[in-house]
């Protein structure tokens, strides 16, 4: 199938859902992102901040960049002019290179808490305690251009559904209590990020609402 029918298909299979498609466009040419932006896809995903920064400027102005793999504080300023959510915040120090930058740009980022939900240890996110010790610090809420607005996870790379809907369902558990603990008062704090091309739809079974797609969109890399 092309990328503009693995598009509309994965669409279809969301409507009617809470969850939006997250192109995950690592390492494809801009002639691939055009294709999928021609087939509707707005919000494309990208792992590392030189790739997005080198790309952004091909795609179309209402492109949302966000970034879901590990950034390193030094990389911020290569993506703060533009990216509209880094999905992988998982420490203090990042948020505060984001408040910085982001003011001086006069803008306003969005960042999704990055939890550990995976049996791999090798996979990156912080634990709920962590997560709250950021959200209760006096350096996080004196941030004015940073805006949380929900949560991110990566689950075991398994077979196994019953695992993965017990790591979904515990990256929705964190939303639910930080939602109700932290952002009662705060619309904008609504998403959680969890799902890739092998196991989405369990994850927008378990309330996923953004859902990160690449290789059932663009094939296997080579």
């Amino acid at each position: 199938m092309s990328i503009a029918e693995n598009i509309h298909r994965i669409d279809a299979e969301l409507a009617g859902t809470a969850a939006r498609l997250v192109v995950v466009t690592k390492t494809h040419p801009v002639e691939k992102l055009r294709e999928a932006y021609a087939a509707g896809a707005r919000i494309f995903g990208e792992n590392r901040p030189q790739e997005m920064a080198a790309k952004q400027p091909q795609l179309p102005a209402d492109v949302e960049w966000h970034l879901i793999g590990q950034l390193q504080t030094n990389k911020v300023k290569l993506l703060a002019p533009f990216v509209h959510t880094v999905q992988s915040v998982d420490s203090l120090k990042l948020l505060l290179e984001l408040d910085k930058h982001a003011a001086t740009h006069q803008r306003v980022i969005n960042g999704l808490l990055q939890f550990h939900i995976a049996q791999e240890e090798n996979k990156s996110g912080l634990t709920l305690p962590e997560a709250e010790a950021i959200l209760t610090s006096a350096a996080y809420q004196a941030m004015a251009n940073v805006r949380l607005t929900g949560v991110m996870g990566v689950a075991t790379f398994t077979a196994d559904e019953a695992q993965l809907r017990r790591e979904f369902q515990q990256l929705r558990g964190y939303f639910k209590h930080l939602k109700a603990a932290y952002f009662a008062a705060e619309p904008a704090f609504c998403e959680t990020s969890m799902g890739m091309s092998g196991d989405y739809p369990l994850a927008v079974a378990e309330g996923s609402t953004l859902v990160r797609v690449g290789s059932a969109i663009f094939g296997t890399r080579g």
